[in-house]
C-alpha cells in the first residue's frame, strides 16, 4: 500500500475499464487515514479522456466537472463511494445530499487512484428518503460489454450492504456528516 496522501495534495482520480485507462481528472485530497480517503471534487476539474475500445466515455462531451462541489468518500475494499453534493448559494456552500456511487474498489498509487463507475446511485435526501438512480445502467453496461454478469451480482450484493447500514444508520462515512467546504 502506498502511504496515506496529505490534505491539500492533488491527486488523479482515473477511471480504468479492462485494464485500459478511459477518464482521469485531479482532485484535492481532505483527509486519508490509509483505509479511508476523502477527496474534493470542486467545478472546473478538467477531464482528460482517453480513447477506449468501448467507444467513448459517457462524460465525452464535458471538458471539465460542470457540477457542484463534491467530496467523494471512500473505504478500501467498498464497491461504492460515498459522495456529499453541496449547492453554491449566497450564503455559501449548503449540503444537498449524499450519492453512493457504485463502482470498483479503489486502487491507490501514490499519485492517486483507480476505479470505474458501474453506473447505479442512490441519493440519500437530507430527510433520509431514498431515490435510486440509474439502475438501468447495470443492464446497459452489460450489453455493451463493460461490466459482466459477475460484477452487475457484485454490485447488487453492494447495494443491499448499503440498504442494510443504511436501514441500522450505521454509516461508515458519517464521520463527514458536518464537513462543508471551507469558504
Amino acid at each position: 500500500m502506498t502511504a496515506p496522501w496529505v490534505p491539500g495534495e492533488v491527486i488523479t482520480r482515473r477511471e480504468v475499464l479492462h485494464g485500459r485507462l478511459w477518464l482521469e481528472h485531479p482532485v484535492t485530497v481532505v483527509d486519508d487515514d490509509g483505509t479511508t480517503f476523502a477527496v474534493l471534487l470542486e467545478p472546473g476539474s478538467p477531464f482528460t479522456f482517453h480513447d477506449h475500445p468501448i467507444g467513448p466515455h459517457p462524460w465525452g462531451a464535458h471538458e471539465a466537472w460542470g457540477g457542484t462541489t463534491v467530496l467523494q468518500v471512500h473505504r478500501a475494499g467498498e464497491r461504492y463511494g460515498a459522495w456529499k453534493f453541496f449547492d453554491e448559494t449566497p450564503a455559501g456552500p449548503r449540503f444537498r445530499y449524499w450519492y453512493l456511487n457504485f463502482e470498483s474498489p479503489i486502487v491507490r498509487d501514490d499519485d492517486g487512484y483507480d476505479t470505474d463507475d458501474h453506473g447505479l446511485d442512490l441519493i440519500v435526501h437530507p430527510d433520509g428518503r431514498r431515490e435510486w438512480k440509474d439502475v438501468e445502467h447495470l443492464h446497459v453496461q452489460r450489453a455493451q460489454g463493460r461490466i459482466d454478469l459477475e460484477t452487475v451480482g457484485a454490485v447488487l450484493e453492494a447495494a443491499d450492504r448499503v440498504v442494510d447500514l443504511l436501514d441500522a444508520d450505521d454509516r461508515w462515512w458519517s464521520e463527514y456528516d458536518e464537513w462543508t467546504p471551507e469558504a
